[in-house]
């Protein structure tokens, strides 16, 4: 049986947000917000430059889940946005087990930057144990 337990702890190093990357993601998403694509656009609002679009790092959350259990273990997973991700920065993901409950695991989850900033804060429920075959 595959088990996980407080203090059980996961993280993936997202690869580089470049700009490329954020135009791929612009593509699959649909959302062409000018704030994630077009450097003029930003600073003709007072932004320096581009930044990721949010739900590019709740993604990567949703893959650090699933490289940690299987999607139908997946039973709620929610986020608050609390910082930009710059253009050129390398988040890293992490979720840490706060508590198991009646075979419900609780994840803490974070999204943070290299200097300490965390982008997103957010909570996963995940069954805790699963037989194995």
């Amino acid at each position: 049986m595959t088990t996980l337990e407080p203090g059980d702890t996961l993280t993936l190093e997202c690869p580089k947000i470049t700009r490329t990357v954020l135009a791929l993601y612009a593509g699959a998403s649909g959302d062409h917000n000018p704030v994630h694509i077009d450097t003029d656009a930003c600073q003709a609002v007072g932004i320096d430059d581009v930044f990721a679009h949010g739900m590019l790092s709740m993604a990567y959350l949703g893959r650090l889940l699933t490289d940690w259990v299987p999607q139908e273990r997946i039973k709620s997973c929610e986020v608050r946005f609390s910082a930009i991700t710059p253009v050129n920065s390398t988040p890293i993901c992490t979720g840490t087990v706060a508590g198991v409950e009646n075979g419900l695991a609780r994840l803490d989850l974070t999204v943070t930057l290299p200097d300490g900033t965390v982008t997103l804060r957010g909570a996963a429920v995940v069954t805790a144990n699963l037989p194995t075959t």
